[in-house]
């Protein structure tokens, strides 16, 4: 359980970093600083993009993008009945951000723990393709 949760943590991190409502991200840094501190802003940006990668390549390859869609439904069927229940609100522009930030990266987490979830639930063993 610990593996999946640093997995998701992982990918809220890398969403979070990229943009979030506070003045704390990346996006905001790019626009502000892009005269002063270019070599640096490159080199995070294509660190951010090394993490994009990684994570939406094994999401795609482990649960394709119905399985990501399908995430997504699940997530938006929650906050839809948090919502009815008055549990959350929806009228605050940053609480929507965050909620989208925690929803793409369950969805992240979710396709890069794809294969312990699925071997938790099923019992077998996935086994990644080999090249001969």
């Amino acid at each position: 359980m610990a593996g999946i949760l640093f997995r998701w943590l992982i990918a809220f991190v890398l969403l979070a970093a990229t943009y979030n409502p506070t003045s704390y991200n990346y996006t905001r840094w790019v626009m502000d600083g892009w005269q002063e501190n270019t070599p640096q802003i490159v080199l995070a940006g294509l660190l951010l993009l090394t993490g994009y990668v990684i994570y939406l390549r094994a999401t795609l390859r482990s649960i394709g993008a119905f399985g990501m869609i399908l995430v997504m439904a699940i997530v938006a069927a929650l906050i839809w009945v948090l919502v009815d229940w008055q549990v959350i609100r929806l009228d605050d522009p940053g609480l929507n951000t965050w909620i989208g930030i925690a929803t793409l990266s369950l969805v992240l987490g979710v396709g890069l723990s794809w294969s312990i979830i699925r071997r938790r639930l099923s019992g077998q063993a996935d086994v990644d393709d080999v090249e001969d």
